[in-house]
């Protein structure tokens, strides 16, 4: 018999891994508190229905909010999934969350006998949405093989860390450099504008030389484009980036980077671009140098 999932959180990645989960013929049930991204699964084939009518029957609950708090919210809340589910199912929780988070969740689900899998994600919407997502997993040998099935249909990768915090642990190392990679990335598109480099031979030039990144690659373009659609939006980084500097405070760790990639995010923000894509960071820069980027009018 298929698996019954739930996939909870429709945004541009849970919606991703909602879509591979159903290709990959798992019985998926999309939550989201927009109605409309609801119906649209339902419109591709995903199950109608109510999640807590059906929670006592899901092998699996896929979390993909926010943060720690509407993680907690979707668990634990006054109407939290993990009461409702089953002894033996598995939440595989995706948002990025401090990794002490991770584990006082774990154990509170198994106060309910739930398996709890850390599994933070990283490759972006389009990899979410194709079935190859890198998975940074931390649980017991049980949560990972009662997670294997979904594992199996959102991932390509699945690195197994250990226990329970771990997965948490190695998402911070990725997110302290995937933000440094995307303001640096910014830095250096608005500095070449004031070379006469253009960003669209910035791009050209810059992804084939040994200055390249893979957030370089995938955001600079958004630039060029002029195109700052939230596929990742600036407010993430308030978020992450202040993750990872609690996370080096506690343990008396200098991050002299990553605290300024934060800034610059949080100027970014402050100039009310929180909502946009996070290659909007760039309008920092373009701003304080007297720039126009690509589809801004001339100030």
């Amino acid at each position: 018999m298929s698996q019954k999932v739930a996939v909870i959180g429709l945004g541009s990645m849970g919606y991703g891994i909602a879509q591979s989960a159903l290709r990959a013929g798992l019985d998926t049930l999309g939550c989201d508190v927009n109605p409309a991204r609801c119906d649209a699964f339902v419109a591709e084939g995903g199950n109608p229905g109510d999640l807590a009518a059906v929670a006592g029957d899901l092998d699996a609950v896929i979390v993909v909010v926010l943060n720690a708090q509407q993680t907690e919210d979707v668990l634990f809340g006054a109407d939290g999934i993990v009461p409702k589910l089953r002894p033996g199912a598995v939440v595989l929780s995706c948002a990025t969350v401090p990794p002490e988070v991770a584990r006082d969740l774990a154990t509170r689900a198994a106060g309910h006998q739930v398996h709890y899998l850390d599994a933070p994600i990283s490759g972006g919407a389009g990899k979410a949405a194709s079935g190859q997502l890198s998975v940074m997993a931390g649980g017991s040998a049980e949560a990972f093989a009662a997670a294997a099935p979904v594992l199996d249909a959102i991932a390509e990768t699945v690195f197994e860390l250990g226990d329970v915090g771990a997965g948490s642990a190695m998402k911070a190392v990725n997110q302290l450099l995937a933000g440094v990679h995307i303001a640096t990335m910014a830095e250096a598109l608005t500095f070449g504008m004031t070379q006469g480099v253009p960003p669209e031979k910035f791009v050209e030039v810059i992804s084939k030389c040994a200055g390249t990144s893979w957030m370089l690659e995938n955001r600079a373009p958004h630039i060029v484009a002029g195109d700052y659609t939230p596929h990742s939006a600036v407010n993430i980084w308030l978020k992450d980036l202040g993750i990872v500097l609690d996370i080096a405070k506690g343990d008396n760790f200098s991050a002299p980077l990553t605290a300024a990639a934060l800034q610059q995010f949080v100027a970014a923000a402050g100039q009310g671009l929180g909502g946009e894509d996070d290659a909007a960071v760039a309008k920092v820069y373009a701003r304080n140098a007297g720039l126009t980027l690509p589809g801004d009018a001339a100030e």
